[in-house]
């Protein structure tokens, strides 16, 4: 047998010989290593899960022309300036004063599968506009005009008297209301209708107001989209929406920061069990160590004993912390943010790295206590 199998089995022995004492460390060890995985995990998604959550407030970043109005084509170059996989909606939106039942109204044109990936929110009694001459009406209008899901109400467009475009004539259309409209905001006193319906009504295409974008990003590379945006499309200005970046980036450094305060009372809890645990393993065993001494053992080879019994504790800490860390952040995550999380298979070495070391440094008090017993004072029973 070489010296690295006697070594094992010899720490293992006196680890089972000591079981009770033992399992209290190991289990320390365990529960610190499965807060550090679980949160170190939720640390480093959070950002992920609260950016999507944030989503649901609306856009982050606004398109408007810097001179009257752009087309979708310049909306194009914008979104080239994006990463693609950033991007969760585009929604272009135009407004024109309309009539209804000779009410003057405001109508916005925009696109509807878009309207629904960057403002989630809104509530919708009914259906989304699905095809051409159907509208969503908000509730604020719906009220005033006495119009509910499946009416029909019949929407007409009179250009202004200073308009001098020939291609714009007074016309009428009819619309079937598909839905009604529930924000709690402005948005319950406008007529939504498809893009192009409104492009029929007034004559004019092509015509875009302002964009709505919906960006999966962090507040720094939502800075540096739109500077980019700005310098390189001419007649777009980019702008942040910044009652939601800057609330996303507040609550995400908070949280963060206590996610790693929480890590770090925790590893220091368990570095004063584990510690304690050692001590009293050292003053039990005073006598036999005294006696190896006596009988020629050397200080390092104690230390080295005792180190291995610490290490090798930490290494099965630190293995059964990693599994039961991710299965508690998998849980927060879905009890939190409704979402499962993603397995994260570097960690598992840290995981067990981190515990070997918190266990070796909080062995290190423990092990002095052992070096400095003199064995001629413990075997007369001092």
């Amino acid at each position: 047998m070489n010296k690295r199998k006697m070594f094992f089995r010899m720490i293992t022995a006196s680890l089972l010989r000591r079981r009770s004492r033992m399992i209290v460390a190991l289990l320390s060890i365990a529960i610190g290593a499965t807060i550090l995985s679980g949160l170190v995990t939720i640390y480093y998604d959070v950002p992920r899960q609260m950016g999507a959550q944030f989503r649901n407030y609306g856009a982050n970043m606004i398109f408007t022309p810097t001179d009257g109005s752009f087309t979708s084509a310049d909306i194009s170059q914008g979104k080239n300036c994006i990463d693609q996989k950033d991007i969760i909606g585009v929604t272009p939106y135009r407004y024109e004063s309309l009539r209804m039942r000779e009410q003057p109204v405001m109508a916005a044109g925009t696109d509807m599968a878009e309207a629904k990936l960057t403002s989630p929110y809104w509530s919708v009694e009914g259906e989304y506009p699905s095809a051409e001459g159907q509208i969503l009406l908000g509730a604020t209008l719906s009220e005033q005009f006495r119009l509910g899901t499946g009416d029909k109400v019949e929407i007409g467009f009179t250009p202004s008297a200073d308009d001098n475009d020939e291609t714009v004539v007074d016309s009428t259309k009819e619309f079937t209301v598909s839905g009604i409209l529930e924000t709690g905001g402005p948005e319950e006193d406008y007529v939504y209708m498809i893009l192009s319906d409104l492009e029929e009504l007034t004559g004019v295409s092509g015509k875009i107001d302002l964009a709505e974008l919906s960006i999966s990003a962090k507040s720094d590379k939502l800075k540096t989209y739109a500077d980019k945006i700005n310098s390189s499309v001419p007649t777009i200005r980019a702008s942040l929406v910044k009652r939601v970046t800057e609330s996303e980036t507040t609550v995400l450094t908070k949280l963060q920061a206590l996610v790693l305060l929480v890590t770090v009372v925790v590893l220091a809890l368990t570095m004063i069990c584990v510690a304690t645990t050692m001590t009293a393993v050292v003053a039990e065993r005073r006598r036999e160590i005294g006696l190896r001494k006596a009988i020629g053992a050397s200080n390092s080879s104690i230390i080295k004993e005792f180190m291995g019994e610490g290490m090798l504790l930490g290494a099965v800490g630190g293995i059964i912390g990693s599994v039961l860390g991710y299965i508690f952040a998998q849980q927060v995550s879905i009890n939190v943010f409704s979402s499962s999380i993603s397995f994260m298979p570097l960690l598992v070495p840290i995981t067990i790295l981190v515990s070997v070391a918190v266990t070796g440094i909080s062995c290190l008090l423990p092990i002095r206590s052992a070096a400095s017993i003199e064995p001629a004072l413990v075997l007369k029973g001092e």
